[in-house]
């Protein structure tokens, strides 16, 4: 089988397509022929050595992918060969062949295409468990989503629409906003890709005015860096400030605002959730699939890529310009 591997710590212009022998699956274990699989922030990282994840080198990014199930290790129930599945994988799925854990493989509904299920889980999982579990958001609040246009932060726009909230997208460029208001997104919010002291403020002022003066119930911050200040000032009373991710850079927040506020600064790492709470993780997969065959989900795909030019899409997604996710191709 082909593979687009990770040899050295690098950048993806470093990934070299190569050969491989078939993997087997172990005991608990599916092999998917994958069909297609998402690209998400973690792959970016994961190839430079700057993830919490290492898997020993060579090694192909990929940790989402949709395909369809062609070997089963012992003990493995519930699947059968030809299922058509989604899989978290963590790493692996840039290749024509993964083998995954079958506790972290999903059938697929029938209507939902393969393309879109191989961009769903990770963004839709992360959004889902962030909004829900996290910051408990309720009907009639205000949810701000910093880094609105990319994978995740679309995903909230949905989903922060579908629990009921009014929904601040905060972008970088007019199109970005275009993107989300197309999503359902009731505001938007253009900043600028350098923030210094006056730009903070005036981000600050803008969540302000846009929430008549309270701030914001939730804060979903996707962004971090420079960015991460501003929001902070504007969240509301009693307000939760998920720290999501930092493609910014992590930022230094001044611990006296949630003391101010009485708000909570609230992580997420859904990786984690879904392996230490396996039995919410499922229950929230079904919350998706739900809402995704009710029409309030749709996932956004930036732009194709096929296998040999996995590194392409990588950086494609590096450089912050995507507005929805990027696919890898693998299989017809």
């Amino acid at each position: 089988m082909k593979a687009m591997l990770s040899r050295d710590p690098g950048g993806p212009e470093t990934l070299e397509l190569a050969d491989l022998p078939a993997p087997e699956p172990g005991p608990g274990q599916v092999r998917i022929d994958v069909a297609a699989a998402g690209v998400n922030f973690p792959d970016t990282l994961i190839i430079r050595d700057l993830y919490q994840m290492k898997p020993d080198r060579p090694f192909a990014p990929g940790g989402e992918v949709c395909g369809t199930v062609s070997a089963l290790g012992e003990g493995v129930d519930g699947f059968a060969t030809g299922d058509r599945v989604v899989a978290l994988t963590g790493f692996g799925g840039f290749a024509e062949q993964v083998v995954a854990d079958a506790a972290r493989v999903v059938k697929v509904p029938a209507a939902m295409p393969s393309d879109e299920a191989a961009t769903f889980v990770f963004t839709y999982g992360t959004s889902h468990h962030a909004l829900k579990d996290r910051a408990r958001l309720a009907r009639g609040e205000t949810l701000l989503i910093l880094g609105a246009s990319g994978g995740v932060g679309a995903a909230a726009v949905e989903l922060g629409r579908a629990a009921g909230a009014t929904v601040i997208a905060a972008v970088s460029s007019e199109e970005k906003a275009a993107f989300c208001t197309d999503l359902g997104a009731d505001h938007t919010i253009v900043y600028p890709r350098e923030m210094d002291r006056a730009a903070q403020k005036a981000l600050s002022d803008r969540i302000k005015s846009l929430t008549g003066g309270r701030g914001a119930d939730v804060v979903y911050d996707a962004v971090g860096g420079d960015y991460a200040e501003p929001a902070l000032r504007a969240t509301a009373w009693r307000g939760r400030y998920l720290v999501v991710g930092f493609p910014a850079g992590i930022p230094t927040l001044p611990m006296n605002l949630p003391l101010l506020k009485g708000c909570e600064v609230v992580g997420v790492f859904w990786g984690a959730h879904t392996s230490h709470e396996p039995e919410a993780h499922a229950e929230n997969l079904a919350d998706l699939f739900r809402l995704y065959g009710e029409g309030h989900l749709k996932p956004r795909i930036h732009a194709r890529y096929p296998l040999e030019r996995a590194g392409d899409a990588i950086a494609a997604l590096s450089a912050r310009g995507v507005m929805g996710k990027v696919l890898v191709t693998v299989a017809g």
